[in-house]
């Protein structure tokens, strides 16, 4: 048994203080609050979000939209629509998609996204793909290579 271990019996109460009832008490006069100042007034002592008069951080922070995201990722998108104009059993890069001029300007590296279907195995290679996208390269016959 430790001392961390000691708990009261159960279902016993502790007597609530009672403060202001004399020096002999332990918590007259002051009522355990100090002397003088902010936080010894009757009543709450500051309100939630309170800063001392310095402007809060619930002011300071913006409200409209959102925050943007400090190293956000940005991709190459592609739908699986898109490789409809594609010959079966060909190799998909980013270079090749450029290539052909289904994508027109790289944004960063490739990611493929799931809207719409394709129907012929591909190869395709890219830094990301959705579930759904993946699945249906997949189901086509196709495969999916994740490069760095």
């Amino acid at each position: 048994m430790r001392l961390n271990d000691a708990q009261p019996k159960a279902g016993s109460k502790r007597r609530r203080r009672r403060t202001g009832r004399g020096i002999s008490a332990g918590q007259g006069a002051s009522c355990g609050f100090g002397m003088r100042g902010q936080k010894s007034r009757s009543g709450r002592s500051t309100r939630p979000g309170f800063e001392g008069g310095q402007l809060p951080l619930y002011r300071r922070v913006p409200k409209l939209k959102h925050f943007p995201l400090v190293n956000q990722k940005t991709f190459t998108i592609i739908n699986v629509s898109a490789f409809a104009a594609l010959e079966a059993e060909s190799e998909v890069t980013l270079e090749s998609l450029m290539a052909v001029g289904i994508i027109t300007t790289n944004d960063g590296p490739l990611k493929v996204l799931g809207d719409g279907e394709v129907t012929q195995a591909l190869t395709v290679k890219a830094a990301a793909f959705t579930r759904s996208a993946r699945e249906k390269i997949e189901a086509a016959g196709g495969r999916c290579e994740v490069v760095a």
